[in-house]
C-alpha cells in the first residue's frame, strides 16, 4: 500500500464522519423546527383523518402566522405524555363559544361548519354548554367526528393556548393510497 492511499483512507473517514455529522444535525434541526412525524391514533377526526394515518406536521408556519379557523392543528394532552390530539380549530383568540342543540355559536351567531355535521348531530357541548370566552392566545378546537372526539369541550382539554400547538397538520404519508394535503378550511 503507498503513502498516498494510506492517507487518504484516514482522510476519507474524516470525510464520512463529518458527512454523518452534518447529517444527524440537519435532521435535527428539521424534526425540532422544521416538521415532525406524527400518528392519528382513535377515530375523532374521521372522515378527514382515519385512525393510523400517519402524518407530517408543519412545526414553523405558527412562528410566522397565527393559526385560522378550520386549520387542523396538533398539540400534546396534557395528562399523558407522548399522546398528541389532533383537532380542527373553530374559535379563535378573544371570540365567545358556545354549542346550543349541536350547533357551534361564535359571538353569539351561528357557525357556518362544513365539518358540523359530518357525523350526525353534535351530542354533547360540555363545557361549551356555557359560553366560552378565550383569550387573546386560547384557540377552541373540535374533532370532525365530534360525537366521539375528547376536544375542548371536555375540561381536561378546554381552549389550547397558542404555545401549546405542535404545528398544523400538513401532509399524509400514510397510508400511501390516501397520500396528500391535509384539508384546512381554506380548502372549502
Amino acid at each position: 500500500m503507498s503513502k498516498q492511499n494510506k492517507q487518504s483512507v484516514p482522510a476519507q473517514i474524516l470525510s464520512w464522519i463529518i458527512y454523518i455529522l452534518i447529517v444527524v444535525i440537519l435532521s435535527f434541526l428539521c424534526v425540532t423546527f422544521i416538521g415532525q412525524r406524527t400518528k392519528v391514533i382513535g377515530t375523532s377526526m374521521v372522515p378527514a383523518l382515519n385512525d393510523g394515518d400517519q402524518l407530517i406536521v408543519d412545526k414553523i408556519s405558527y412562528r410566522f402566522k397565527k393559526p385560522k379557523r378550520f386549520d387542523v392543528v396538533v398539540f400534546p394532552y396534557r395528562y399523558e405524555a407522548d399522546k398528541n390530539f389532533i383537532k380542527r380549530v373553530i374559535g379563535l383568540p378573544g371570540e365567545t363559544v358556545q354549542i346550543i342543540d349541536g350547533k357551534v355559536y361564535i359571538n353569539g351567531s351561528l357557525l357556518d361548519d362544513p365539518y358540523g355535521d359530518i357525523a350526525g348531530p353534535m351530542i354533547d357541548a360540555g363545557i361549551a354548554a356555557s359560553p366560552v370566552v378565550l383569550s387573546e392566545d386560547e384557540y377552541f378546537v373540535l374533532g370532525d367526528n365530534r360525537n366521539n372526539s375528547k376536544d375542548s369541550r371536555d375540561d381536561t382539554v378546554g381552549p389550547i393556548r397558542k404555545d401549546e400547538l405542535t404545528g398544523r397538520a400538513w401532509i399524509r404519508i400514510y397510508p400511501f393510497s390516501d397520500f396528500g394535503l391535509v384539508s384546512h378550511g381554506d380548502d372549502k
